[in-house]
Parts: structure tokens; sequence; C-alpha cells
């Protein structure tokens, strides 16, 4: 059962991992996401199951591979029965609660064939990713047939946020001075200041939802998934977040002019898409970025506040406190926009994690350069809250022991990516069956491997090419690097990803029990089969 710990899961949309000052940012000053590393364990190397929301997200949940859990892009189910965080959780008494973006999808075809029904309480986590919901927004509400209505439209609406659609006309659009609604889809005003009050912001409201969860919770210990909506697109903020940042604050790009000479074709097809080729201009980058710096910037004042929250209510010394991303963004690097390849600006991801516990404290203020994944979160909440994390179903790793560490411990060698881009441009202009249109890296603490399917593969030096752009994929002088990493992905491939219903353990207890069980199979007569039973100790 629960030892009554709890775990406050912070979570931003598509924050870089190098846009915190604690990770080396010259201009973004975030003091009190500092705080929380100064408090904890800075992870140096955290990456991500998936460069994209839905299949990243899965992994966090479930604490499994991509190709383990089957939910390779956004909008794709996450199949029925797979086992998540929260099955986890309710097996020892906490409960899994969702405040903000999921990128859930049910299985609604598998819920009807098994009929479960959505209305039922285990319909209801089911198709809520295994998470009691206080609420959900998945933060795209756009204008369309398909809009759906959150909450807090109404909210806005009750602040006197008049409109159809307050979350994009207001929220996420500029006004210009004779009263035109701009867009703030469009990425020439991210320079504009949205026209909501910054504390009428999504941060400050899905920040405050987390505060009316913990008035009414009561005793049970809880795992809050406090999912942000924020640094995600629309890039526009709020004043004064608007203009706290100009063009001066803007790093300079990472890419090269040899990027694009003879590049492998899957990244060229994406250096074409829309996206990419936007900011691949250095003026969208420059009215952009500022704009993504300020709602970050907005996010750690907001994180200041909730963790004076937090002291206020007593929380602090029994509460786990993570904070991380679900992906990167590219922002101009490599002539990308978004996410979705796997250079570091897009599959690293930020992580703190601020143990309370005593057994801790050996490691506060520190960086680990250990090769951490997303699907290592589960098991370390399992493990926090006082279970078992389960070996045969979750593939991740728990964290505790580099918490408590005081000599090295032996970790992980190799970590995982997957890319699944069947969805995108990038397929038709390649001209790709669905089957085919696989992306897998595999990384150690030098080499990142990606394999292609029906392509080459690529290569990167970490060591010699920090910002990764010279890929050696196609150099003959590294062909013994590329196959070693290609016969590591194999074997990774050739494990068991989809046996959960047995452990190992179980297996091993069983083996060789046919006689046992009255299965006679090669015996010749009955003075061979005594025999048998008596080495068995079964006479």
């Amino acid at each position: 059962m629960s030892n009554g710990r709890n775990v406050l899961w912070i979570m931003c949309d598509q924050l870089r991992f190098d846009y915190l000052s604690c990770y080396g940012h010259p201009h973004l000053h975030t003091p009190h996401i500092d705080k929380l590393a100064e408090r904890g364990v800075r992870f140096n190397r955290a990456y991500v199951q998936s460069p994209i929301c839905g299949p990243s997200r899965m992994s966090f949940y479930t604490g499994r591979y991509v190709r383990s859990h089957g939910s390779t892009w956004n909008g794709i189910p996450l199949r029925v029965g797979e086992p998540t965080l929260g099955d986890h959780l309710q097996d020892i008494g906490v409960r899994n609660v969702l405040v903000g973006k999921t990128h859930m999808r049910a299985d609604s075809d598998g819920m009807a064939r098994l009929g479960i029904s959505p209305e039922s309480f285990i319909g209801a986590r089911v198709a809520e990713c295994g998470f009691e919901v206080f609420e959900r927004d998945d933060g795209l509400h756009p204008d369309g047939p398909y809009s759906p209505n959150p909450h807090y439209d109404s909210y806005l609406q009750a602040k006197g946020y008049h409109g159809p659609n307050q979350w994009e006309q207001w929220a996420n659009s500029a006004e210009s001075d004779d009263g035109e609604i701009l867009s703030g889809w469009l990425l020439g005003h991210a320079d504009k200041p949205a026209r909501v009050q910054a504390e009428h912001a999504e941060t400050p409201y899905m920040i405050q939802r987390f505060k009316d969860f913990v008035a009414v919770a009561g005793d049970e210990p809880w795992c809050v998934h406090l999912s942000l909506i924020k640094p995600h697109w629309p890039y526009i903020v709020p004043a004064p977040y608007h203009d706290m940042y100009g063009a001066d604050d803007v790093l300079p790009v990472v890419r090269s002019d040899d990027e694009k000479q003879n590049p492998h074709p899957v990244f060229e097809a994406f250096m074409g898409e829309r996206v990419s080729k936007a900011f691949s201009n250095d003026e969208t980058r420059a009215k952009v970025i500022p704009a993504y710096m300020g709602l970050i910037k907005q996010i750690d004042d907001e994180i200041g506040k909730l963790m004076a929250f937090l002291d206020e209510k007593g929380l602090t010394d029994t509460t786990m406190i993570v904070f991380t991303s679900d992906h990167g963004d590219y922002l101009g690097d490599h002539w990308m926009g978004e996410k979705e390849l796997f250079h570091e600006p897009s599959v690293k991801i930020p992580l703190i994690v601020v143990d309370p516990r005593a057994e801790a404290d050996t490691t506060r203020g520190t960086v680990s350069d250990e090769l951490v994944e997303a699907i290592d979160l589960a098991p370390t909440f399992v493990e926090f809250c006082g279970g078992t994390p389960k070996p045969n179903v979750l593939e991740g790793r728990s964290l505790l022991p580099l918490l408590e560490a005081i000599e090295p411990v032996q970790w992980r060698e190799f970590a995982i990516s997957e890319y699944d881009y069947s969805m995108r441009n990038a397929r038709m202009d390649l001209g790709l069956p669905v089957a085919d249109c696989r992306l897998a890296m595999i990384m150690d603490k030098r080499w990142k491997f990606i394999h292609a399917e029906g392509f080459r593969p690529m290569l990167f030096d970490l060591e010699e090419d920090p910002q990764e752009l010279n890929d050696l994929g196609a150099n003959p002088s590294f062909a013994a690097e590329r196959e070693r990493m290609s016969e590591a992905l194999f074997a990774w491939y050739r494990k068991h990803h989809t046996r959960i219903t047995m452990t190992d353990e179980q297996i091993m207890a069983n083996a060789g029990k046919e006689l046992q069980a009255g299965i006679l199979i090669g015996y010749t007569d009955e003075e061979e089969l005594e025999e048998a039973r008596r080495e068995q100790g079964l006479l």
C-alpha cells in the first residue's frame, strides 16, 4: 500500500531543454525552476521516446516504448488494455489525477468490442489513459466544426472576455491599434501582446486548477499530472511578457549550409515543410523566439507561486516534484521548425526531480549525466509512493537509485526514441508506403544513430560535433561505428516488448514442471517414469 507520499508532476509542452537558466540559457532567467534544480537532481541527458506530443506522452503515461504501446502518432488511440501509470498507482491506493493536457485518444472501437462503456468507472479510466480527470484541456481549440468547448473558455467568459472562442480570440490573439483581431497563429504577430491579461492566461489558470484540486483532495495520496499548455504554439504571450525579450536575446541559430548539401532524404523532406521554411527566416525567429521566451518566463513566475502554495499547505516535505517537457522545439536550428526529428533541440528534454526523502539529501543540487528516458518516470513514481514496479510491464527504470546515489550507479548504455512520419507531408514527398515511414534513434553518451527504413542511416558524433552539423551516415570511415550501433538497435528490437502477463520469475518457477502436472512426454516405460519422479522428489 501507499506510504502517504504525493507526486506533483509538472510537464510543459514543447519546452526546449536549453531554454532555462539552470540549463545554460544566458538571457532567459528562470530562478524558480533553478531553485527546483538546487533542491533536487537536474538530469542533463533526458530523452523522450518519441519527439512528438502524442506518442511521447503515451510512453510517459505507460512507462513503455512506442514499439510496445503502439500509439505511434498524434490521434492514434492507445489500445484498450494497455497498462498505465494509473493502473500501477491504483494497486497501491494512490490517485492518478490529470490537470491539463494529455493528447490521449481513446480506443473507442476496442472498448465497444469488449463491452466497456465510456460512462463506467473503468471505461472513464481507460478512455483517459488511466487518469482521474480533474480538468482536461489539450490546449488547441481553433475555430472550426470540430472545435471543443473547454472550461477555460467559460472561465474567460466569466472574466468579461466575450466572444465565440475565447481561447483563440483572446488568449491566443493580439489586437491592432484600430481594434482588429490579429491571430496568434500567424508568426508575424508573435511580438504583440495577447489580448488576455497575464493573470488570466492558460498557465496561471491551469496552476490555479491544481490548487483547486488540493482544496478538495482529502487525505488520500495522489500523483497529479499538472500538464501545462505552453510554451507550445501559438507563440503569443500577454503583457508584460511579450516584450521582456528582444532580437538581441535570441541565440545564434545552429545550422550550416553544409546540412543542405546532399542531405539525408528524410531530413531534406522535413526541411521542406512550411514551418521549417518559416523558421529558417531570421526575421521570423527574431519575432517568435522572444515570445517563446516570454511564455517560459511566465511559467517560471507561476512555478514560484506554486512552490509557495505547497509550503503554505504543508505539502513540500511529502511531495516529489518533477519538472519536465514532452519534447523540444527546433526554433530554426538545423533549418527546421517544430520538433519530430532527433537532433538534441527536439528529442532532449529538461528533467528536474526533487525528492523530499532524507535518502536523497546527498544528491541535492547535483547534475546527472546518465542516459535517462521518459519511461523512467512511471516506475519512479510507483517506487516513491511505496509500490514495487513491475519489470515485465514497465520498461523504464526507477530513478530512485540515482537520486540516492553516493557512489556511481550502473545505468543503461543506450537510449531509444522512435518516430512514425506516415501522417506527414514527408511521406507523400518521398512517395513511401505508410508501413515504411519509421525512424528509430539509438544513442549512447557519444554516438547518435538513426535508422530510417528504406534509406541509409544517420550518425552523429556528439563528442566531436555536439551541434550535430555533420551527418556521418554515409561516411565510409565510420562504417564500424554504424554497424555497432545498428546491431545495438537490432538487439533492442529483439527483446520481448509485449509479454507483460507473466514475469521472468514466474516463468522460471514453472519451467520443467510438466511431470508434476501429469504431462508424461517422452517416457518409454513405468520404470523410467518412476525414476524421473524420484529424481524430482515426487515419490
